[in-house]
């Protein structure tokens, strides 16, 4: 992989890199550099310790028994066959686990969701893989072969599947309990003055981009160990999950049992992307019936059930209308954005769509802009957020810009020059009303057509027409918002020094992925003059870390970061007092390095941070008057309400006009992301996301027919990029600090938020010498030939 000499690289010399604003940027002995991944010993050679890996005594397995019918009333279920069967314990359906459920499963992240949402399937399933009973036995595959003999009788009902047909139906509802599927619904009406732009305006393009169907697809499936004993009144959970305080909350609520009597226990998680970010359905229901029955119970997703019943994403239609003036300058905008919540949407995401239009404009100047963001229910799997929930808004916007850009007869590119935010113009409040600020979308763009040679590829790509090769560049230009709101807004850290010196830290939130150990080690070595060695991190234990809501939203670092390195300068700041205390020097005058503190010039005159330790736990009365014992520190942060990253993608394709086969030459990305901890894992985080990004757009897609049934459900069906498709990746970084201490931003979604953009609008360009307009996902071979076939 290469990077942009905006940003030394790691063989360069010491000299500071700089940032957008050419001062230096925040390099430090640490943060800033390469460090390797504290996991990857461990994770790299198979001790990673993950759900699946954990074997309790006398632990009991769970199957869950679903639906195999979209739409249907239960009328009948008869478990007696399988409650007799070989190794089974129980055999849980609604009527013995529903009662059970002390408070609500939805609690207070879910107000997008009025229907009930109970632990099993009562009365009727909603989608094809609704739980409908839960079978317990002495192991996997018994559980499995009783599930065959409970019997279960529907009558099938009429779904509706598609989010059209339910934004119209009122005879086929989802939820018999409402009167249509209106999930929900936000507006900003065109006023007079847009209506005047429209009518007015040299350029009016109206313009659907489709985004279909598909999935976060963890490497590790959903899974759960819950654990209740009777007569202690303790309640154990090991989950996979980004948010082990959230379990706690949710266990204590749905059981009855204090949240002080819950322990939840995070071990290494093989990635979330948004599906673990809350307690779902099917752990829940796990939980109640480990509570019911006093043992210890497991469930492990398999591969079908993450396909089919854990969540879905980005099934959205948004039709657009852009105005601008003779010279491209945009004027005005109205989105009408239509989004598939599913049958059971959670964690707020059946208002994502609130999002899609505020960020609309994203790092262009627009005067005035007008929306509609409507969320409906349909008979398919739970809607939840993924990677960059609302990136439509993305993919909308850089579709039409260059359906724009083509009307006028410029290029793309400087289309988007005539219209981005300056940074003379920070902060600049978007027309849905949001400030940015501390972003750099014109500083990425140059970056990134440098780095792709954006006049040479035109040049390339005209002498390639001429041979019968179809080449195309696409971009995808966006800015991330971090929100620092509601739970998501503080983050606590707590620091530890032993006696020896060394520093243990311990996180709310917990790693699935993102290096939290290495980042975290590194800032905290950083500002106490340590090695990351010496820092061990702890995290995913409610009994030993502090409440914290979890990971999402890109937070970790901004919130996180600021918390961990605000905790750091407070301990910093005693052990440099006791450390005066002890040579009779003042703090101004000391610094620490290698776990020594000198008087700075006079290296002699010097005591270990071990001396201070054992000086602040062993001998109280050596420590400065009205000083406490001990090195013990924590804070909490309190974010603003939204920090923002951005970025530029841009990828160059070749698309065979006879196959619809589509070949990404090179993929290179300039992020903003604020002062970068560890270049590596950014680069990483990076990487993931537009890996996700590419196979969204090029290779998965998740089909249901006409009856609600799933077609694509196992890797045969649903598409994964491998290696074999993923392209080198290329990184320019430019920073911009954010006005957070430390200066660090999020990084974790941009990849999947700019990738899809950038794919799709370069096939575009690619096709568009042979009359295709525009394109929509997915962009399958069939797809692109009968685009072709179409546009001839």
């Amino acid at each position: 992989m290469t990077e942009s000499p905006q940003r030394a690289a790691p063989s360069a010399p010491a000299a500071p890199a700089t940032g957008a604003t050419g001062a230096p940027s925040a390099i430090g002995r640490l943060v800033g550099q390469r460090v390797r991944r504290k996991e990857d010993p461990r994770l790299l050679t198979g001790h990673g310790r993950y759900l699946d890996d954990v074997v309790l005594p006398g632990m009991l397995h769970a199957h869950f028994l679903r639906s195999d019918v979209a739409r249907a009333r239960i009328t009948r279920i008869d478990t007696t066959a399988a409650r007799a069967a070989e190794g089974v314990v129980a055999v849980l359906t609604a009527a013995d686990l529903n009662p059970h459920l002390v408070g609500d499963m939805h609690g207070t992240l879910s107000p997008d969701n009025p229907g009930p949402l109970l632990p099993l399937a009562e009365h009727d399933v909603r989608h094809v893989g609704d739980p409908v009973a839960l079978i317990v036995a002495s192991n996997r595959y018994l559980a499995e072969d009783a599930a065959e003999l409970v019997e279960v009788e529907y009558e099938t009902l009429p779904p509706v599947v598609d989010m059209e047909q339910a934004l119209s139906s009122d005879d086929i509802v989802v939820h018999a309990e409402l009167s249509d599927n209106l999930c929900s619904r936000m507006e900003e009406p065109i006023d007079d003055e847009l209506r005047r732009i429209f009518d007015t305006a040299p350029y009016v393009i109206t313009e659907t981009v489709l985004q279909h169907r598909y999935l976060p697809v963890p490497m590790e499936t959903r899974g759960v160990i819950a654990v209740w004993d009777r007569h202690t009144g303790q309640l154990e959970i090991r989950i996979s999950t980004q948010s082990p305080h959230d379990v706690r909350t949710t266990a204590g609520r749905i059981t009855g049992v204090p949240e002080h009597q819950i322990r939840v226990i995070m071990g290494d998680v093989g990635g979330g992307f948004g599906q673990k970010a809350y307690v779902a359905r099917d752990e829940q229901v796990v939980i109640l019936a480990a509570h019911k029955l006093g043992r210890a119970v497991k469930w492990v997703e398999d591969r079908h059930e993450n396909l089919v019943a854990a969540t879905h994403s980005r099934t959205e239609r948004v039709t657009v209308t852009l105005a601008a003036d003779e010279s491209g300058q945009l004027l005005g905008a109205h989105i009408d954005h239509l989004d598939d919540a599913g049958a059971y949407p959670v964690m707020g995401s059946g208002g994502a769509g609130a999002f899609v239009v505020m960020m609309f404009s994203g790092p262009y100047r627009l005067p005035k802009l007008a929306y509609r963001t409507t969320s409906v229910y349909t008979n398919t799997c739970t809607r939840a957020p993924y990677r960059g929930p609302w990136q439509a808004e993305t993919l909308a916007r850089e579709q039409v810009m260059d359906v724009l850009a083509h009307r006028i007869g410029i290029d793309p590119v400087e289309l988007r020059r005539r219209n981005v935010v300056h940074r003379s113009e920070l902060p600049y409040t978007m027309p849905g009303g949001m400030p940015i600020a501390e972003v750099s979308p014109e500083e990425t763009l140059d970056q990134a057509m440098t780095m792709i040679d954006h006049p040479g590829f035109r040049v390339e790509q005209a002498r390639a027409l001429d041979t019968g090769r179809c080449l195309g560049l696409g971009i995808g230009l966006y800015i991330e918002p971090q929100p620092g709101m509601g739970p998501y807004g503080s983050e606590p850290a707590q620091i530890r020094m032993q006696p020896d010196g060394h520093v243990a830290v311990y996180l709310g939130s917990g790693s699935h992925g993102q290096g939290l150990e290495t980042t975290t080690a590194q800032i905290v070595a950083e500002h106490l003059g340590i090695e990351p060695e010496d820092v061990s991190v702890h995290q995913g234990d409610t009994d030993a870390t502090p409440y914290a809501f979890g990971t999402g939203g890109s937070r970790s670092g901004p919130i996180l970061g600021a918390a961990v390195r605000q905790t750091a300068l407070v301990a910093r700041e005693k052990i440099l007092a006791i450390a005066a205390h002890l040579l009779e020097a003042s703090p101004d005058d000391l610094d620490i390095d290698g776990g020594v503190i000198a008087v700075a010039g006079t290296p002699a005159i010097s005591v270990s941070l071990a001396q201070v330790a054992m000086t602040a736990y062993l001998n109280p009365a050596g420590l400065p008057p009205g000083m406490d014992a001990g090195l013990d520190f924590s804070s909490r942060y309190q974010a603003p309400p939204f920090m923002f990253s951005n970025a530029c993608h841009a990828c160059t394709v070749e698309v065979d006009p006879v196959t619809g086969t589509v070949t990404i030459l090179r993929y290179v990305v300039s992020e903003d992301c604020g002062v970068m901890i560890n270049p590596n894992i950014v680069e990483g985080q990076i990487d993931g996301g537009v890996v996700q990004g590419i196979g969204g757009v090029l290779y998965e897609h998740f089909v249901y027919d006409g009856d609600g049934n799933p077609l694509t459900t196992t890797f045969l069906d649903y598409l994964l990029p491998t290696a074999a498709e993923v392209p080198e990746i290329e990184h320019g970084h430019i920073e911009t600090p954010a006005m957070t201490p430390g200066g660090y931003k999020g990084v974790g979604e941009g990849g999947a938020i700019g990738a899809p953009a950038a794919v799709v609008n370069a096939v575009a360009d690619a096709l568009r010498a042979l009359g295709v307009e525009s394109l929509s996902q997915p962009l399958g071979p069939a797809r692109i030939v009968a685009a072709i076939e179409a546009a001839r």
